[in-house]
């Protein structure tokens, strides 16, 4: 399955010439990826709640076409692989059909308080592999 977020294009998020600048599309990406675990009942206030965060670790992007001022967006989220301490997470920035960004995300599991790594649990790995793409499956 691929998880959507919509989101429109304010001018808040664009340049000079109303593109949306390049810094916005994490914003966007982060909204999405907090929108998907609330989506899958593990919201980051929950998982805090069990000592578990997750850090964005590396990230690419493919920037392929701009977006503009008032534009209908929509933010695709895939999971790819689930190691025991960390995934690795696909977003794409649509708008009509097109992708217009692309990212391939790596983030770890940690103990807020501790930093340090910490193993999946299971019941996480289970909600988040609803979401694989099914290529990696």
């Amino acid at each position: 399955m691929i998880h959507h977020y919509p989101i429109r294009i304010y001018y808040q998020d664009t340049d000079a010439g109303g593109i949306v600048y390049h810094s916005k599309y994490l914003d966007f990406a982060e909204r999405a990826r907090a929108e998907f675990l609330r989506d899958i009942h593990c919201p980051v206030v929950h998982l805090l709640e069990q000592d578990i965060a997750f850090v964005l670790r590396h990230i690419d992007m493919d920037f392929k076409a701009p977006a503009r001022l008032d534009e209908l967006l929509t933010i695709h989220t895939q999971i790819g692989d689930i190691k025991p301490a960390s995934i690795t997470m696909f977003q794409e920035v649509v708008r009509d059909e097109k992708v217009l960004v692309s990212m391939t995300l790596q983030l770890a599991f940690i103990n807020p308080k501790t930093l340090r790594p910490i193993r999946i649990p299971p019941h996480i790995k289970e909600l988040f592999s609803q979401y694989q793409k099914e290529t990696l499956k």
